[in-house]
This record gives structure tokens, sequence and C-alpha cells, in this order.
């Protein structure tokens, strides 16, 4: 079997195909919110009915970098910071592929805050979860770019001196085409956004709140959501940049006051992806360039063959 052959085969899948023969114990810790996000995308891999073997899952370094152990598809664990650009070339070459990238809000937000905004700007066709716990775990508790201003750690004993980045307000700057919020204690909310972010063509960023009960034990992960789409309290249009951005606003600074706001913030379905971009420039083929590649009868242009159409 290539990888082709899986891609719409037709028999049904469910969540147990995306669980590794050899299940490893798990090392995150009990009550950790990392476990509805494995169970979450799962979920959500079976509801689409996509196989395994059309699946990469990218991830960092972290305890979100885990994920791909107890996730039975193709994987790829990537050095801190460096999952978007990973997913994004695996994307480029094989558009058939569906490409999630994994990592906390350290891994993303701080080391790798440059490929978050870029890969947003460019509007990769590709998922992207944050696993946004506001600490650094695995390490054993440091700050993190989502650590409320004077939160206290091994790291600042005297209390964080510095705004948090505010992740959603970021993304919708910066680019991305669908941005939403979910939270590991509303797994069926959380279900139904991977869903949809994964269906979505263009770049889908997920600000996953992930509690941490080893390491940030007053974190609001905690207390109960509310989900802004079926709360009368709130009214807004998700394709209208300018509601969405007011929304983001009052989201972020809610978490701040100990007040969850989850759901869907902004949708742009017309944007064209960084692929569609590139073919309708004539730089990228229609067709998968991973499947070229097993081309024998395929012959290729080199780069340098086409310096004279830019003089």
């Amino acid at each position: 079997m290539n990888q082709f052959d899986a891609i719409d085969s037709g028999e049904e899948v469910t969540s147990d195909d995306y669980t590794p023969e050899i299940e490893p114990q798990p090392t995150w810790c009990p009550g950790c919110g990392d476990y509805s996000v494995l169970k979450a995308l799962k979920g959500a891999m079976s509801d689409l009915g996509r196989d395994p073997e059309e699946v990469l899952l990218v991830t960092g370094i972290g305890c979100s970098g885990k994920l791909n152990s107890y996730f039975d598809s193709y994987g790829f664990h990537a050095i801190h910071g460096r999952t978007l650009p990973l997913g994004r070339a695996a994307k480029m070459v094989n558009e058939d592929l569906e490409v999630v990238a994994a990592g906390g809000d350290g891994d993303g937000y701080g080391i790798g805050g440059n490929h978050f905004t870029h890969t947003a700007r460019e509007n990769h066709d590709m998922t992207y979860i944050v696993f946004n716990n506001e600490v650094f775990g695995l390490t054993k508790g440091q700050s993190s770019p989502t650590s409320p201003k004077g939160h206290t750690s091994k790291t600042q004993l005297k209390g964080v001196a510095k705004d948090p980045v505010r992740p959603m307000s970021l993304a919708l700057s910066a680019g991305a085409s669908f941005i939403a919020r979910t939270a590991a204690t509303n797994p069926k909310q959380a279900q139904e956004i991977l869903v949809e972010a994964i269906e979505h063509d263009g770049f889908a960023h997920v600000d996953f709140l992930t509690q941490c009960p080893t390491w940030n034990k007053d974190g609001a992960q905690y207390v109960p959501y509310i989900d802004v789409q079926e709360s009368d309290e709130y009214d807004f249009d998700v394709t209208d940049r300018r509601e969405a951005a007011e929304m983001m606003h009052e989201t972020e600074q809610a978490l701040y006051d100990g007040k969850v706001l989850t759901g869907r913030y902004y949708v742009e379905e017309d944007r064209r992806t960084y692929q569609e971009e590139k073919q309708a420039r004539d730089e990228m083929p229609e067709s998968p360039v991973v499947g070229q590649y097993f081309d024998d009868e395929k012959e290729w242009e080199r780069s340098y063959e086409r310096l004279d159409r830019h003089t």
C-alpha cells in the first residue's frame, strides 16, 4: 500500500483506529487537560471519516508533544517551536494529507511565535491546536507567554511583569481564516470545533484551554465555560472581522478575570489558501508533488530552467 491507497477508502473509521495497537501508558499527570485534547481529536477524525493513513500529526516539545505517542497516524515530533514550518512543508507537497500541528502555549506562542504569525498570514491549509495552560508544564511550571501578569513561578518569584499574549487577537491580526477557543472541560464542543477546523480550507487556529493540575492550580481553566454561540448574552457575526476582534478582546480579558468564554470567533471561507495562491501563479502543480516524485515518466523542470521567465 502506498500513501494514497487509503484515501477515500469508504471504510468506517472509529476513534479506536487512532489508538496504537500497543497502547503506551500516558505520562500526563492525573487530571491533565491534555487527555481531553487527545479524545476530542480522535473523535473529530472519526466524525470526518478520515483514515489514520490520511493524517499527519506534527507535535512540538512539551507535555503536548506526547500527543503523537497516543495518536496512531503519520507523525513527526519536531524540535521546540517548529511544528508549523514542518506541517506547512508536508501540506505543500501532499495536499491530500490532512495536516494537524499541535503544541503548547510556550512552544507555539513563545518559541514558535514567529512561525505562528507567518503561517496565519500566509493562510496555509492546516489546523493548529495550541494547548493553553498558561505555563511551561514539562519543565516544571515556568511562566509562559500566556501566564497572567503577576503570576508567580520558579522563574518569576515576584510575579510576571509583562502583559500576556492574546493569541486569538494575534491570529486575527496576522491573517488566520478560522479562529476558535475551546476548553478541556467541554469535550463535546471541543470535538465539534476540531471537526470544523479540520474541514476548513485555510489556516485554522484553535486555542484549547487545558488545565495543569500540577503547576498551575490557580488557572481559570477549571471554572465552568460559557459558549458564546449558545449564550443569549453574546451576539456577534463570526464572518465580520471587526465584531470578531471586539469579541476576542472581551474573551481574552475575561479569562484573566476568571471567566471562561469559548466558541467560534472568526471564519473566513472565501480567502485563498497559500497553496491556491501559488498555483494561481503557476508556482505549484495542481496535483501533489509527492505523487509526481513516484512517477517514473515525470520530466522534472529544474528551477534554473525558469530563470528566463524573470529576465
